[in-house]
């Protein structure tokens, strides 16, 4: 019996004893993740789908990177972790981005959400879910002002970091960072080979509604007569399939130079129905959005996409770029051609700068925690292959810009845009501005 009591009094003890351990030191180490989940819900389908095609690829090379030189060392696990993509279909619905953002952080437990550019819009209901939950979501959008006035409406996102891309005017660091001085720049080159006549147009979103509000006046301030700049005849809504009425005002008005911003379904059209137009003889077009991918204008019918100025953010002639693990802004392009045998998609730059600046923050903070992350965020200054990244105070970086021009190619029987304007030292040109279009 005595022997028995002993033993019980022993257990009872050494139970005392861990106890006061745990409470003295601490209990148990925390739980070690096996891998860092990244949440991506992007527009694979519907009219955004060159955005999300490239943005997706441009993501994965970089978290493929990251992985072959054993992942993110997490200094709260003293060990590297691997990152996995799980990667969403929004189907360039701003309704569904929203819920499915919701549903990657509570279902699929991700620890971060990301994706590359695409347009305000769709990136604003993935920054509402993100603050709600209290995640990280990473992006790149432009330009600034729709999307700082969608930021201002909401309260001012605190977790969401736009890594890009610029701005229509104002706002900016210097020249060669919006998309005002860039064209400017062209008018100085050309405009006065033109009658400086203007006509504009854009769809009725809220990244066409900042475009048309900030361009006639940029138009007017560097000399042009602007025509049909009234909302009613040349902000359109999305559905618009007829553009006679806007396209016989400019033919009227020997109208030289169009600028415009919409998505590639809109712009295709009417472009197509504009060169069909007796009369229409424009010398030089400047559209945003709509011709940023060879995917998209590619399709056009016709000669439609001839000409075409539009601003790149992204290009295998990148100059300075650092990727990952010597990955460059050529051997990122090589990569892709080799991968899906197409032109490049430019989105695959700002995709693959984004793993690059997500993992910058969670090695500074050390941990995977959602606010330390989110702070470290804030002191971001880093080199990316898309250049470098510093937020100001409204978690904005302003990235270069250069133009681009659609050309023919006889030789390869194709549509190329090379850089035809640059006003960067560290971004060289790649061909020669096509003036007048003919």
């Amino acid at each position: 019996m005595r022997n028995w009591l002993v033993v019980v009094l022993f257990v009872i003890g050494l139970a005392f004893g861990v106890l006061i351990g745990w409470l003295v030191w601490g209990g148990p180490g925390p739980t070690v993740p096996t891998k860092i989940l990244v949440g991506v819900p992007a527009p694979q389908t519907g009219m955004y789908a060159g955005f999300g095609e490239g943005g997706v690829w441009g993501m994965q090379a970089a978290v493929d990177d990251i992985n072959d030189l054993g992942g993110v060392y997490v200094e709260e696990y003293d060990k590297k972790l691997p990152l996995e993509l799980v990667v969403v279909n929004t189907e360039s619905d701003e309704t569904k981005a929203g819920t499915l953002a919701e549903s990657l952080i509570l279902t699929d437990k991700v620890n971060f959400l990301a994706y590359g550019d695409q347009p305000p819009p769709m990136n604003a209901p993935i920054a509402i879910k993100a603050e709600a939950h209290g995640i990280p979501y990473i992006c790149t959008t432009g330009p600034a002002e729709p999307w700082l006035a969608m930021r201002e409406a909401a309260g001012n996102w605190s977790y969401t970091w736009a890594a890009g891309l610029f701005s229509i005017g104002a706002y900016k660091p210097e020249d060669g960072y919006t998309i005002a001085d860039t064209w400017l720049a062209m008018l100085d080159l050309y405009g006065d080979e033109t009658n400086k006549v203007a006509g504009v147009f854009a769809s009725a979103d809220p990244d066409g509604v900042g475009w048309h509000a900030a361009f006639p006046g940029i138009l007017e301030d560097w000399g042009c007569t602007v025509v049909a700049k009234e909302d009613a005849k040349s902000l359109l809504p999305m559905e618009t399939s007829d553009f006679s009425s806007l396209i016989d005002e400019w033919v009227a008005a020997n109208v030289t130079i169009i600028w415009g911003n919409a998505p590639a379904p809109f712009v295709g059209p009417l472009l197509a129905q504009a060169w069909a137009t007796e009369g229409f003889a424009p010398m030089l077009i400047s559209i945003g959005r709509a011709p940023l991918f060879y995917e998209d204008v590619s399709s056009w019918a016709g000669n439609a996409p001839l000409g075409v100025l539009v601003e790149i953010w992204w290009d295998p002639a990148w100059g300075d770029s650092p990727g990952i693990g010597g990955t460059t802004p050529e051997s990122l392009a090589a990569r892709w051609l080799a991968d899906t045998g197409k032109p490049v998609n430019r989105n695959i730059g700002a995709g693959y700068s984004i793993i690059q600046v997500l993992i910058d923050a969670i090695g500074r903070a050390g941990t995977l925690d959602a606010d330390e992350v989110n702070a470290a965020l804030a002191d971001t200054d880093l080199m990316t292959i898309r250049h470098r990244v510093v937020f100001d105070e409204n978690q904005f970086n302003r990235g270069p810009l250069v133009y681009g021009q659609w050309q023919w190619d006889e030789g390869e029987e194709d549509w190329v845009c090379p850089i035809v304007l640059s006003k960067h030292d560290f971004i060289p040109t790649t061909g020669e501005v096509l003036f007048p279009i003919p």
